[in-house]
């Protein structure tokens, strides 16, 4: 391997174990730092830092997938045991072409040839720094560009020098026929959310939580999401950045969210909207919580 000339083929690629990041460095010179983890947003392990690579992870890790809902057209893919963030890359099969929301550390081939069996992809969109992981590893295998938002091109730890990272400058981009990138910032500045047929999948960029699951006999107060600046240490985001995230999404209708794990599907009871507006609602529930609701005046949602 060439430690000036890496190509997305290469298994010994340094991977940081606690969010998966890949980066141009051989996994036998490590780092001493991985700078997305230094990020206040993210946090070092007590243990300290740690790497791997994904020779090193084979035989020791494996990528999992079923369908969300009982939809063929829609999969979650993840990897057991838990590895990094832990996060699941969401598969759409859609009459335009293959899109995958996000993206895993670890691909083998037993994942490229599931997904292959599927049609291949047409595009992959990654909603924010944290789950950028292999990104250039998997659009190699699959030939298809990979998005990522104009603002946070910062963040990415690898070059690219086959022309397969495309960056988001506009709000809202079609990425496939029927399927949109959104900006809304927050979490990142160019933090993404993604729209198709009538699903928002949200990732952390709006964190699911756990009253989201249950949506029978809502108690009037009862909050769905949070929205957040850093979600392992807590900070949340202020009034004006939730403000900016609500117009970003308001034109776009949605009936379902789709969050970061597995099972975080927050749905219509009986198609009317409820979902949407829950989003709102949440926002001036914890708007309340940080004492700001009595003065965001007429431009709060």
């Amino acid at each position: 391997m060439s430690v000036q000339s890496p190509t997305p083929t290469d298994q010994d690629l340094l991977i940081c174990t606690a969010c998966g990041t890949e980066f141009d460095q051989p996994a036998d010179q490590p780092l001493s730092n991985c700078v997305i983890c230094d990020d206040p947003r993210q946090f070092v392990p007590p243990q300290g830092q740690t790497w791997t690579s994904r020779s090193q992870m084979s035989g020791k890790y494996t990528n999992k997938w079923q369908p969300i809902d009982d939809n063929p057209n829609l999969w979650s893919i993840w990897t057991e045991p838990k590895f990094g963030i832990g996060q699941r890359a969401i598969l759409l099969k859609t009459p335009a072409g293959n899109v995958l929301w996000d993206c895993i550390a670890y691909l083998d081939t037993a994942t490229v040839d599931f997904v292959k069996s599927h049609g291949g992809l047409k595009a992959i969109v990654i909603s924010h720094p944290h789950y950028y992981t292999t990104h250039l590893s998997w659009a190699f295998a699959f030939g298809c560009p990979v998005y990522v938002a104009a603002e946070d091109a910062s963040w990415v730890q690898r070059e690219d020098r086959w022309g397969l990272r495309k960056l988001l400058s506009q709000q809202a981009t079609e990425v496939v026929r029927g399927v949109t990138a959104v900006k809304t910032g927050g979490h990142f500045p160019g933090s993404l959310v993604l729209h198709w047929d009538s699903r928002l999948f949200i990732a952390d960029t709006l964190v699911t939580v756990p009253s989201a699951l249950y949506h029978k006999d809502r108690p009037k107060g009862t909050t769905s999401y949070a929205f957040m600046w850093s979600i392992p240490n807590m900070i949340p985001l202020p009034p004006g950045e939730m403000q900016k995230m609500w117009k970003a999404m308001e034109p776009w209708e949605f009936g379902s969210t789709h969050g970061a794990f597995v099972g975080m599907e927050v749905r219509d009871s009986d198609g009317g909207g409820k979902v949407k507006e829950r989003v709102r609602e949440s926002m001036r529930i914890q708007a309340g919580g940080e004492g700001w609701i009595e003065s965001l005046g007429d431009g709060w949602p």
